[in-house]
């Protein structure tokens, strides 16, 4: 295997673990929250599993990134590319996006999700609003995705 794969390969798997690991904590931390409430109040299930869930979409998208960067590769078909270490470091640079804001704004996510969790258990016409407050902080997951695909497509090799 060539360095520049390599380096590639390594970015890929960043993308996939850093959003996957700060989606698993922030959905733990909407899970206790809501786990607490329910104790009290079983008949909100559902909406405070929609505000514990949004915080996984994060792990969900560098889990695409790797895969769209795998298959641009040519990995997935078994024939693996020559790179130079240069594009390997434009392919590694193509997934920081993603990688680097998926882990962040999951965590942020989750603590908004936990406010509108305690927000839910007070006032459980207000969940819709908590859902709002909490998706709005996967908009920069959801920009740094396309910022990381647009790079990874249009990449030279």
């Amino acid at each position: 295997m060539n360095d520049g794969l390599l380096i590639a390969i390594i970015g890929a798997a960043l993308a996939a673990i850093l959003p996957g690991i700060g989606s698993a904590i922030g959905v733990q931390m909407g899970g206790r929250a809501a786990s607490g409430v329910m104790s009290e109040k079983p008949e909100l299930f559902v909406r405070l599993l929609i505000l514990q869930a949004l915080p996984g979409t994060q792990g969900i998208y560098g889990f695409l990134t790797a895969v769209i960067l795998i298959n641009r590769l040519g990995l997935l078909g078994g024939s693996a590319p020559a790179l130079t270490t240069g594009q390997g470091w434009l392919f590694f640079g193509a997934c920081m996006p993603i990688t680097i804001v998926g882990l962040l704004s999951a965590l942020y996510q989750a603590r908004t999700a936990v406010s509108a969790i305690h927000m839910t258990a007070k006032q459980p016409k207000a969940s819709t609003s908590g859902m709002i407050m909490t998706a709005v902080v996967e908009t920069y997951a959801i920009l740094a995705l396309l910022a990381g695909l647009l790079l990874i497509w249009n990449i030279p090799f």
